[in-house]
């Protein structure tokens, strides 16, 4: 791979910065590109980045292929669509060991996102993705920002800041743990980010509800690959497909850039697999010398290890061990209230009620963004033209009304 953002001086400084701090880097003549820190103990060498990037490609020069001698060498995250290292015909021998999955978009034969789609999904299928975005763009002040080569520091700490609330309210909406919001690991992506956006090596790809991030992704880019890393949307936006919306942005602004492949990285889930045009694999490489009978029984071990882990994870236990470990870490009050609403036509009963405007932007007022952006999605009303209404009588009743639309709300 041409420029790989993820073995990148920038990149593996700040990552050892928070991971391996006092740890000296290693590096080998054979494996010239990357960083390694050695196990404490073991005669064990584990690339910088480990499970935090999103694709390792090396090379294998000839020439140094003596450093090997008596050591294990573990690379992990190896895309199978990478093209892989061909090992010397010497004493380095190699296992590589499935994990998870990778899903991308081969954009190299599409001149734009409108092509994309017709070559990828039914009419109907086109028209509902389409539909969408207008109604996101119609009901909202909505406007996308791709922040890549320039962005102030005051920005980029504001938007990290809505990052952060946004994945926060997301996962305890779950009720899963997620390794992004460990602290340690937070910190790292928001160190790295902005220089790495200064360099065009990252970006983060916003979409605001007039200033207010409600959709962000984080993504790192080679010359021909967009890597998608993070993405959250305002959970409050369900109805109109943030994530579809999302997609089709990235896939038109890829394009235009003249990217190849939209990689949607590591991981399972069943939007990938509408969207993308080609599965593929990540791989653990344990590189070894064949000759020295430790290394060989070190390498093997560590194989037998991650097919382990992968049997695990093939069973779903390290979902079911996000819950556990969400649970243990939050206390029950932190679970989102649930609550029943009803919205119904006003009618002659109501009609001589008395009703007071109120701001539901409050945080006394928080429960009703759901019921708004629901009577914003199905009367197709704008949210600049919406007013809110308490009944003096009945706390739990309310008055929505719009240009076109009025309707009454009662919460149970």
């Amino acid at each position: 791979m041409i420029s790989n953002p993820f073995t990148s001086d920038t990149f593996s400084t700040i990552w050892s910065k928070h991971f391996s701090p006092s740890v000296s880097a290693t590096r080998f003549g054979f494996l010239k590109t990357l960083f390694f820190e050695k196990h404490q103990f073991l005669p064990l060498y584990i690339n910088y980045g480990k499970t935090h990037t999103k694709g390792i490609s090396y090379t294998i020069e000839n020439s140094d292929v003596e450093e090997i001698v008596g050591k294990v060498v573990l690379i992990y995250d190896v895309p199978t669509y990478f093209t892989t290292a061909e090992l010397p015909k010497n004493r380095i021998k190699r296992y590589q060991i499935q994990q998870y999955p990778g899903f991308l978009i081969d954009l190299e034969s599409y001149r734009d996102v409108n092509e994309y789609m017709v070559g990828t999904f039914k009419k109907s299928s086109r028209y509902k993705l389409n539909k969408y975005k207008r109604k996101l763009e119609s009901c909202f002040d909505i406007n996308y920002k791709m922040f890549h080569g320039e962005i102030s520091k005051d920005e980029y700490e504001s938007i990290f800041a809505s990052f952060n609330a946004l994945l926060t309210k997301r996962f305890d909406e779950k009720q899963v743990t997620n390794n992004n919001l460990e602290k340690e690991e937070w910190d790292f992506y928001h160190e790295v980010a902005y220089p790495m956006i200064l360099e065009k090596k990252a970006g983060l790809f916003v979409i605001y509800n007039g200033n207010l991030p409600i959709g962000v992704t984080l993504c790192y880019f080679s010359e021909e690959i967009l890597f998608d890393a993070i993405t959250v949307f305002d959970i409050d936006y369900s109805k109109f497909h943030l994530g579809s919306v999302t997609i089709m942005k990235l896939i038109a602004w890829c394009i235009e850039q003249k990217l190849k492949i939209f990689d949607f990285s590591k991981g399972y889930f069943d939007y990938k697999v509408r969207w993308g045009s080609k599965k593929y694999d990540f791989e653990y490489h344990i590189l070894y010398d064949s000759k020295s009978l430790i290394a060989q029984v070190l390498a093997l071990a560590i194989a037998l290890f991650f097919k382990f882990k992968q049997f695990l994870r093939d069973k779903n236990v390290n979902e079911k061990l996000h819950r556990i470990t969400y649970k243990l870490k939050n206390k029950p009050d932190k679970t989102i209230e649930k609550f029943r609403y009803t919205l119904f036509e006003i009618t002659e009963d109501y009609q001589n009620e008395d009703f007071v405007e109120i701001n539901y932007g409050t945080a006394e007022n928080e429960f009703l963004k759901t019921i708004v952006f629901e009577f914003l999605y199905l009367k197709n009303e704008s949210q600049r033209n919406l007013k809110l209404f308490r009944s003096s009588t009945h706390d739990n009743r309310f008055l929505f009304s719009g240009i076109d639309n009025k309707v009454m709300v009662e919460v149970v």
